[in-house]
């Protein structure tokens, strides 16, 4: 997802806004949105994980997940449950507090 990763740098901190995405950028995020939905609905009945109960792979997504949240992106209603839900764990909010507590930035992210 790498045009996702370049014109969304990561920044837990980030104000959720929505920026102008690229086609690419928008691609990069339906195909993810679209792996989740079918990850969920093969495989997801156990609970509101990719996988039903929190796994790797659901970790390996909380960058993602992130960015989701920092740039507001619209998702379909399968997408935007499993980015909540990820984004409701306790390690997670953890993880978003250390962030904003960090004293140092870096002028060039912080830019909407």
């Amino acid at each position: 997802f790498a045009a996702m990763r370049q014109a969304m740098p990561m920044n837990m901190r980030r104000a959720p806004k929505p920026i102008a995405v690229s086609e690419a950028v928008a691609a990069d995020v339906a195909r993810i949105a679209k792996s989740w939905a079918d990850a969920r609905k093969a495989h997801g009945k156990g609970g509101p994980f990719l996988f039903g109960k929190f796994g790797a792979v659901d970790a390996m997504y909380a960058p993602v997940v992130a960015r989701f949240v920092g740039y507001a992106v619209e998702l379909p209603k399968a997408a935007r449950d499993y980015r909540d839900a990820v984004a409701d764990l306790p390690a997670y909010r953890a993880w978003a507090a250390d962030a904003a507590a960090e004293p140092w930035r870096i002028e060039r992210f912080e830019a909407p």
